[in-house]
């Protein structure tokens, strides 16, 4: 998978400042690292929703209640990525870089 199909996938309008052949090496580093936080703060809330943490906080609490917590697990996930999360970010980086043209 080239880094403009996984930036499609998660943020269509990064793709294009990937694809873009004006941009500099470094606007697409960051593209780059940027789109790698986002998948991994996605899959972070996607492994504490399995896990039934969303549904821990929601518990007896309606459906207002399933949307805040679905939205406060997504918080805690962008705010665990942002911090190191669990290095998938710099693993998919540091794999995907060397395909930037």
């Amino acid at each position: 998978m080239d880094i403009a199909n996984l930036t499609l996938t998660l943020n269509p309008a990064t793709a294009g400042k990937v694809r873009d052949a004006s941009a500099t090496q470094a606007e697409k580093e960051e593209t780059l690292r940027k789109t790698a936080q986002e998948f991994e703060s996605v899959f972070i809330a996607e492994m504490l929703s399995h896990a039934g943490f969303d549904k821990a906080l929601s518990q007896d609490s309606g459906f207002g209640g399933e949307a805040f917590s679905r939205m406060l697990v997504e918080t805690y996930a962008e705010g665990l990525a942002e911090k190191g999360g669990f290095g998938l970010a710099d693993q998919i980086y540091r794999q995907l870089k060397g395909q930037l043209k």
